[in-house]
């Protein structure tokens, strides 16, 4: 039984494997096949946050794939009304995988220490692995081969930039990400990930014309991510020099595309120009989303077994 908490636990082995499925599972999808692989599955949808693409995206390609899935709110009182390893042990009683939305990553990491079942991480404060897999696998699609390729990163190194840093490590993308003073990666992260793959290619700037000279990829996401609102105004101030507008994109290569997570903040961190242009992939990824982890739900559930090797 495997789980997904972070993309450093998986080996780049893995993740071509979940993206050959998605990308076999997305071509039948166009053609109107609906293959029940994960027929009478479960999945529990186990949410602290609000949730657009994370949570439509899951039950929809349960529904895709002939299974089912429970969302499960506040009401369960998950954290609350009894400890995490006794709600963790009867809850995986029940159903096939589990899929966290939480506050902290602890939560996540105890949940997948107590579960009898897979659980994967579908966003912390630390990491968002799923949207990681459908950004890399939007890339693809949209660049080909992306070993050597280089994506840039402008603004907050938050849970988004985490995994991503660590899902281009694993597929041998060049990472740049230019970040105000204060706002970069922390030592013991990048430490961590250096120790897992040594030859990781990362660049940190504080200059985000720096980190787009010609880059194959933008990307930016929000500067307060939610849980940060009490900082919002802090951190407009503190990044609006770091806005990815057409200026900032002419540094890229002519061939560059430009990604977003989503939520925007229109107007912020992206203008209206540029997530709207022609350069802008950021439907495609969010489709892609639904994609991926479809692939990655029918691996986990049908293939995955035993620990990782990095």
């Amino acid at each position: 039984m495997r789980h997904v908490i972070t993309l450093l636990e998986m080996t780049a082995a893995e993740i071509e494997r979940v993206f050959a499925i998605s990308q076999e599972l997305k071509a039948k999808l166009q053609r109107g096949i609906r293959e029940p692989l994960l027929s009478g599955r479960v999945a529990a949808l186990l949410f602290e946050k609000p949730s657009l693409r994370t949570r439509v995206s899951f039950e929809t390609g349960m529904a895709h794939l002939g299974g089912s899935s429970l969302f499960l709110g506040a009401d369960v009182g998950w954290g609350k009304r009894e400890t995490s390893a006794d709600f963790a042990q009867v809850l995986s009683q029940y159903v096939d995988v589990i899929v966290c939305r939480a506050r902290t990553h602890r939560q996540v990491q105890d949940m997948g220490e107590h579960s009898a079942c897979p659980v994967i991480n579908g966003l912390t404060d630390l990491a968002h692995p799923c949207q990681a897999l459908a950004d890399l696998f939007t890339l693809r699609e949209v660049l080909g081969d992306v070993r050597g390729r280089t994506l840039a990163y402008v603004g907050d190194a938050n849970n988004v930039a985490r995994s991503l840093l660590a899902a281009c490590a694993k597929l041998g993308v060049r990472f740049a990400i230019a970040s105000p003073p204060g706002y970069e990666f922390d030592a013991v992260y990048v430490a961590q990930v250096h120790h897992v793959h040594p030859e990781v290619q990362l660049v940190q700037t504080h200059d985000p014309f720096e980190a787009v000279r010609q880059a194959d990829a933008v990307y930016t996401d929000v500067w307060a991510s939610m849980g940060q609102e009490a900082e919002q105004a802090i951190r407009r101030n503190a990044f609006a020099a770091y806005q990815v507008n057409e200026a900032l994109m002419r540094h890229a290569s002519r061939h560059a595309c430009f990604l977003h997570c989503l939520p925007a903040h229109r107007g912020e961190e992206v203008t209206d120009e540029v997530i709207d242009g022609k350069q802008s992939a950021v439907i495609q990824q969010a489709a892609n989303r639904m994609h991926v982890q479809k692939g990655l739900l029918v691996w986990l559930l049908t293939e995955a077994a035993g620990p990782a090797s990095n």
